[in-house]
């Protein structure tokens, strides 16, 4: 219509280079409409998609937010480059919302995906259309007069904005759930603002936050507002939101999804990295997640890219930002590592029945360093599968308390000493060993009598009346040797180390470097002295 009152202002060849070469693919030019229905404080954005015989036929992009009236439109809408934050930069009416919307150029972007975009909007009881056509835009020299179908027609629809896209340069079928993936990494779903996909056959898909990550099993989380990342008195103290995750199983490269995507008043402005030059750890193949830094579109400098998919990180404060964000993702690698370690021991106690951390706590320091070593070794993505064969048996030749002494103690000794012994008590430990040995001679012979009163008189072959022990037959010279080893060595450990036990405080009868092998040292010769009762005979009157 030769009447329309509508017009557009550029310079030459501005539609070219910051509209059409601003995007190539559907989502980010899709994404600069959601944008303006954000901006236009809407609840509910829907995008739809229209195919015939299966090509792609229209997109439209209907929002219930403010509407543009006829003035808005030539003065705001139509002019490139209007930065609308110029304006006033206060919360919208509705929703509270801060404005997106900087630099006038993402309506350009559209002509990427289609020739002809067709505008209808609703405000205040007037419908406005008009229609903007890519071969009549790019033949106008300086003003360009969008064509009008209707011009403040009145209405009984309600506040609004349809931008449909038609003449599309796409030729393959469109990927509803795709777009939908795609667009969930773009923006940070407000509760009150509802984002739909409407495919062509009807189907309809929700986008919220978890579609971000649906494709990923993620393992671990943190949030980065709490205090150990952004500490009390940080300049970045309440500034900061965001929360980083890992995944169970490395990302591909090719999900997008790998590093940590930056976003401002709820929209993308740094596409995914890790923000340093060392990200060689393996640790960055499993890091995901966002942050949001609304801060930044407060500078006075302008410091996000045109097509939004960067920050100017040569600027003063954008470089600070950088070196702080370095550090909380240094703090996640730490962080995460443990966690892992924590729950492959936890995976391992439930497949093998082993609880590494309390048997690496049994043993020497210089076995332990070796063990340790070896368990580490096997802490691949596989271990539980591939390697717990091999973790059972390192468990068998070094099992708990693995020093060869403790492992060979009679049972019975070993059992009743065990609690003082893994309390690190040896004092105490070998003390009751050799209280426990004066116990199965009175258990065996009924003597009512304790330390060398009991042992002197019990393997002695002669001279007494009392119950005697006789380790064999004593058929043989060799066997009587045995006999009469067993007497001296019995009253040495009561003479040498029962009776002071029993005379005096043990801290002051036993030193205090009375180390694990001096009590093992002193447990094994009883345990020997134990072992020899085990098939002992006893003669009632000793003759």
């Amino acid at each position: 219509m030769s009447d329309s009152p509508f017009e557009m202002r550029f310079d030459p060849g501005t539609i070219k280079h910051l509209g059409v070469r601003m995007y190539s693919t559907l989502p980010p030019a899709i994404a600069e409409i959601i944008a303006n229905a954000y901006d236009a404080d809407a609840s509910q954005v829907t995008v739809k998609l229209c195919e015939e015989d299966g090509k792609p036929a229209a997109i439209t992009v209907a929002d219930d937010g403010d509407g543009l009236t006829q003035d808005e439109i030539n003065n705001k809408f139509l002019v490139i480059g209007r930065n609308r934050r110029d304006e006033g930069d206060e919360p919208s009416p509705i929703h509270g919302r801060k404005r997106i919307g900087k630099k006038g150029l993402g309506k350009l972007a559209l002509f990427g995906l289609a020739k002809r975009i067709t505008i209808t909007t609703c405000r205040d009881g007037k419908r406005n259309v008009f229609i903007l056509d890519w071969d009549e835009l790019n033949n106008a020299v300086g003003v360009y007069k969008p064509t009008a179908t209707e011009v403040d027609q009145p209405t009984d629809e309600p506040n609004g904005t349809a931008v449909s896209l038609t003449g599309l340069k796409r030729k393959s079928p469109f990927d509803a759930a795709g777009l939908a993936d795609s667009l969930s990494r773009l923006f940070i779903i407000d509760d009150n603002f509802n984002l739909v996909i409407e495919a062509s056959n009807g189907d309809r898909i929700a986008i919220d936050n978890n579609r971000r990550y649906r494709t990923l099993e993620v393992e671990f989380t943190w949030d980065i507002s709490e205090t150990q990342f952004v500490p009390k008195g940080s300049p970045y103290t309440g500034k900061l939101t965001g929360m980083l995750m890992t995944a169970e199983t490395p990302i591909t490269p090719a999900s997008g999804l790998r590093g940590i995507t930056l976003f401002s008043r709820q929209k993308l402005v740094n596409a995914p990295e890790f923000f340093s030059s060392s990200t060689s750890s393996h640790f960055y193949q499993y890091l995901t997640g966002w942050i949001s830094v609304d801060f930044i579109d407060d500078l006075d400098d302008d410091v996000i890219s045109t097509n939004r998919q960067s920050l100017d990180w040569e600027h003063s404060e954008m470089a600070k930002l950088r070196l702080f964000l370095a550090g909380i993702v240094s703090q996640v690698n730490i962080d995460w590592r443990r966690k892992r370690k924590e729950k492959k021991e936890e995976e391992l106690k439930e497949t093998t029945g082993i609880d590494t951390e309390a048997w690496m706590n049994t043993m020497p320091a210089d076995v332990k360093a070796s063990a340790s070593q070896i368990i580490e070794s096997l802490g691949g993505e596989d271990a539980l599968e591939k390697y717990t064969p091999v973790i059972k048996s390192l468990h068998d030749l070094v099992p708990e308390y693995p020093l060869l002494h403790w492992r060979h103690l009679h049972d019975n000794l070993r059992d009743r000493i065990k609690a003082y012994y893994e309390n690190r008590q040896f004092g105490v430990a070998a003390s009751q060993g050799v209280q426990i040995y004066c116990e199965i001679i009175r258990n065996l012979t009924g003597l009512n009598l304790d330390g060398r009163k009991l042992v002197d008189p019990v393997f002695n072959e002669q001279g007494t009346n009392l119950p005697h022990v006789q380790l064999n037959d004593l058929a043989t010279e060799s066997k009587k040797n045995i006999q009469e080893g067993q007497a001296h060595l019995s009253r040495g450990v009561v003479t040498g180390f029962r009776n002071p036990i029993q005379h005096a405080p043990i801290d002051s009868s036993v030193p205090a470097v009375f180390s694990e092998l001096d009590c093992l040292n002193i447990l094994s010769l009883v345990s020997y002295l134990v072992t020899r009762l085990d098939n002992a005979k006893v003669n009632p009157t000793g003759q």
